[in-house]
């Protein structure tokens, strides 16, 4: 009995030694031996950068110089990238446009020619989004980090409601919401007519607003706290960009993990909440509402139907509540940085902003702007402009998962990232001219395939079978919003402007955008 014991024990020692070795194997070959091989790959091929450093490569250098940078704001000026991509441009003044940087243990190489970045998009099955940091995944679930048939299920569910038919019918929440901006600025104003104010918290609300309407049918009050709550996780997700994800710490307890999933669990909380008001009333024979939820429900219940007992095909209800969360996230953060750094140039630009006033007023009047507001030229090529100049998202990023990859005549190993540099390439004068920096947007009079020159140059919302799916929606109402803002205001740069563009997620002004905002 003694010796079954004993046998017994051994076997539980050497099982646990067995595991331990095998849990160390894994690290030692995700921290060290891997990012090694993958970095002899890169060098072979004559591609150039720093060497590998355990765990945090190149993102405390990355984190460091970006930090430097912002306590410095800079002269209006269109060239930025020291200020917000500071390490990147050392790495490629050293090294050159072929290099790699590392995000943690993972190599990212630097792609800047259209014709590849044309290609990373265009296979999409080959070139994936990349697995990160499961906390951070929390901030901007459902489409945007899906892959594969699950992908494919939510776009075309989706997709309905992106349809210009149907954004045609959210005009009114819109225009709703503008409104109510003007009448406060209008009340801030004081006997001259004019105000000098930030605009950009009231372009936040506006934008949350609309979403909040456009998308749920409710006023931005009943939705305040889920963009409090974003803003809240937006905070912290950017504290864990700063750090390397080690697998499976997300289950540790420590206080940001916590704080993390507690901000979670109450949005869901509310969005379901949303949902299940909607959900019960359709279920009562009330009809779809013309918002993005309606729609959504409406096509989740349709291919539902039409795969009989396969309901899962459709969206399951955490899927719905990701949809929406990401409907908030998305729909309401890139859209008030095209606005706000819209305005901003057009304080700078005083003759565009005259040329697109002029155009407002020729095509409307003081009317409200309708669906005509996709034939303002110039406003669209001012928006276009703005978009290149000022791009709510610097870079984005793809990574090879299942074997090694030709693209072009690089090898990108399995393992590997590649970055396509969307700053780079909007300000590159090969691509451009050298009137590259300058803020021209008569560039696009013929449309982006003629300003492109048919490269893929210009990509504000990404670009191939992934595009931004909600590119539509945000550039309607930019629309919008510029063209009743100029129906009633001028505006100009304050004194106190300080010109600090920054990333926080998305490219903001640091500091705000001081304008002095007259009557007409």
């Amino acid at each position: 009995m003694n010796m079954m014991k004993q046998y017994y024990v051994i076997s539980i020692i050497i099982s646990c030694i067995a595991l331990i070795l095998i849990v160390a194997w894994k690290l030692l070959n995700w921290a060290w031996l891997k990012p090694k091989k993958l970095e002899k790959k890169l060098r072979e091929q004559g591609l150039n950068g720093n060497s590998y450093r355990p765990l945090y490569g190149d993102l405390k250098d990355t984190f460091k110089m970006r930090d430097e940078a912002r306590k410095k704001p800079i002269p209006f000026t269109n060239d930025f990238i020291t200020r917000v991509l500071p390490f990147l441009h050392q790495h490629v003044d050293k090294y050159g446009q072929n290099c790699f940087t590392w995000m943690g243990p993972v190599p990212v190489i630097n792609i800047t020619q259209p014709e590849l970045i044309r290609e990373v998009f265009t296979r999409m099955n080959e070139f994936r989004k990349p697995s990160t940091n499961p906390l951070i995944r929390l901030l901007a679930p459902g489409l945007v980090s899906l892959e594969g048939e699950k992908w494919a299920m939510h776009r075309k569910l989706i997709n309905p409601a992106f349809h210009m038919e149907k954004l045609k019918l959210m005009l009114p929440a819109f225009r709703g919401s503008v409104t109510e901006l003007i009448d406060k600025w209008d009340n801030l104003m004081s006997e001259t007519g004019s105000v000098e104010l930030d605009v950009w918290p009231d372009i936040m609300n506006l934008t949350a607003d609309v979403i909040s309407r456009a998308a749920f049918g409710s006023s931005f009050v009943e939705g305040r706290r889920i963009f409090e709550l974003l803003k809240e996780q937006t905070l912290i997700t950017i504290r864990l960009v700063q750090s390397v994800y080690i697998p499976g710490w997300r289950y540790v307890p420590t206080k940001t993990n916590r704080q993390m999933k507690k901000v979670d669990d109450e949005i869901q909380s509310l969005l379901k909440g949303i949902i299940d008001k909607r959900k019960k009333a359709m279920d009562a024979g009330e009809a779809a509402k013309d918002d993005l939820l309606g729609i959504l429900l409406e096509s989740n219940l349709k291919e539902t139907q039409s795969h009989g007992r396969n309901k899962r095909l459709a969206m399951s209800f955490r899927d719905m509540i990701d949809e929406c969360k990401l409907f908030y996230f998305a729909g309401q953060e890139t859209t008030s940085v095209l606005i706000v750094w819209t305005m901003i140039l057009l304080s700078k630009h005083q003759d565009w902003q005259t040329k697109a006033r002029e155009e407002i007023l020729s095509v409307f009047g003081h009317n409200l702007p309708d669906v005509g507001v996709n034939h303002l030229k110039s406003v669209t090529m001012i928006l276009y402009e703005v978009l290149r100049l000022y791009p709510p998202v610097l870079t984005v990023s793809r990574r090879v998962y299942d074997h090694d990859t030709m693209l072009g005549n690089l090898c990108v190993p399995k393992g590997a990232s590649v970055g396509l540099s969307i700053y780079q390439v909007h300000k590159d004068p090969n691509l451009w001219g050298d009137d590259v920096m300058e803020f021209k947007p008569d560039r696009f009079s013929e449309g982006i395939l003629k300003a492109t020159k048919g490269n893929l140059s210009f990509f504000p919302f990404s670009g191939g079978p992934r595009i931004c799916i909600g590119q539509n929606f945000a550039l309607i109402e930019a629309k919008i919003a510029v063209a009743m803002l100029l129906q009633r205001f001028s505006f100009e740069l304050s004194p106190s402007y300080t010109h600090a563009p920054t990333t926080s997620i998305l490219l903001r002004p640091q500091y705000g955008a001081h304008l002095i905002i007259r009557r007409l």
